[in-house]
């Protein structure tokens, strides 16, 4: 029978990247009695169905910086956490067909460049040798930056929850948060299945179910569960593991090297919000259609397995990231769009800082959940 404990500094909902990120900075800065309650196993909701991407490829400011923070991270892993996350440093391509497209990828590089991310604007012709599965026709330009990648998400979640565990956080799984408590304006509990638990802290790091959780503390969290899809190919021969994770940004088709053969995703204009992990036939179509304009020469490779997951979408595709309530000990990270595994690591000291009440390394004040309210949404580009 799951136990929990009955009294904690702080309980953080959620079990993905973000939660046991935050679980391990916590107890790493010395907090004592840090839980964390999670409905299924760890990473068992978004960060298990992901592509295990990263990049620093983005149009905000504190987008870049989070996700170079990330990456520093996910690049000393093994170091760090004793945890082998199958790091490729390969690079993200992304293939640009619009020429307004292009004016809005140079700025961005600008940016990420001043920020120190070795990002370029390339030509067709050098993202071809880069990526020779392509089909050029229609392109205009491509930009690539050497630094980005991808990894397994469950094995960096492993570490995070490994770490958190020896340095004395408690991570119980299989155990939904059901409420949270107040007296007055101060929370005094969050109650679970197993129990409750005394605390006068709260950090949601329930990814696509941040809104119902944000709304037991009074908070709107504007997140909604959007279904995205991945397949994976038979073996192909001659595939280059050191091939980049190629987007194509006009149709949001990508692909990357798995094993012997590719992981290939896209995102479905026709998706309507819901929690759909089912995989839909109907989504095939659109990726094939997207196959045979992009990368010919996978047309007639054969699939064999695949599965769906949720991205956690806000109205400008920007994280959810602040302290709430009236004594400001309700915690979130959510809403990344799709860039939640990329930016766990950093997030997980950003909670940490706003826990311990001393400044974050980058300012993500624009980041609060009020933001959609007074008009200051501020849209990040770089999402597919």
């Amino acid at each position: 029978m799951t136990r929990v404990p009955t009294r904690a500094s702080v309980v953080i909902i959620g079990g993905g990247i973000v939660g046991v990120s935050a679980a391990c900075h916590l107890a790493a800065a010395g907090v004592p009695d840090v839980v964390l309650v999670e409905r299924g196993a760890l990473g068992s909701g978004s960060t298990s169905r992901a592509a295990g991407g990263f990049r620093a490829q983005f149009s905000d400011r504190v987008n870049i910086e989070l996700a170079t923070r990330s990456i520093e991270t996910y690049v000393r892993f093994g170091e760090r956490f004793g945890q082998d996350i199958d790091l490729r440093q390969v690079g993200y391509l992304f293939l640009l067909d619009d020429p307004e497209t292009v004016a809005g990828f140079e700025a961005a590089v600008a940016l990420q460049n001043e920020l120190g991310v070795p990002s370029r604007m390339i030509s067709v012709a050098e993202a071809r040798r880069l990526s020779p599965l392509i089909g050029t026709d229609g392109l205009v330009a491509a930009v690539y930056s050497p630094t980005d990648g991808h990894c397994t998400p469950e094995s960096a979640v492993l570490g995070f929850a490994t770490t958190a565990r020896r340095l004395g956080a408690r991570l119980v799984t299989h155990c939904a948060a059901t409420g949270i408590e107040y007296d007055g304006d101060r929370i005094t509990a969050v109650r679970t299945e197993a129990g409750r638990i005394e605390t006068d802290t709260v950090i949601c790091a329930a990814g696509t179910w941040s809104r119902e959780v944000g709304a037991w503390a009074g908070i709107d969290l504007p997140v909604d569960p959007l279904r995205r899809q991945i397949v994976l190919t038979e073996p192909i021969d001659g595939i280059d593991p050191a091939t980049p994770f190629t987007i194509d940004f006009g149709t949001a088709f990508y692909f990357r090297a798995e094993g012997a053969g590719l992981l290939l995703g896209m995102s479905d204009p026709d998706e309507k919000p819901g929690f759909h992990t089912n995989r839909s036939e109907g989504w095939l179509a659109g990726l094939a259609t997207a196959v045979q304009r992009r990368a010919p020469v996978l047309a007639d490779v054969g699939l064999t397995t695949g599965w769906a997951g949720l991205y956690e979408m806000t109205p400008d595709h920007n994280a959810l990231i602040g302290a709430g309530g009236t004594d400001g000990r309700f915690l979130y990270a959510a809403g990344f769009s799709g860039h939640g595994f990329m930016m766990g690591p950093a997030v997980g000291e950003v909670l940490r800082d706003l826990y311990l009440g001393r400044p974050t390394f980058t300012d993500i004040s624009g980041f609060h959940a009020g933001r959609f309210a007074d008009a200051a949404a501020r849209p990040e580009l770089n999402v597919v």
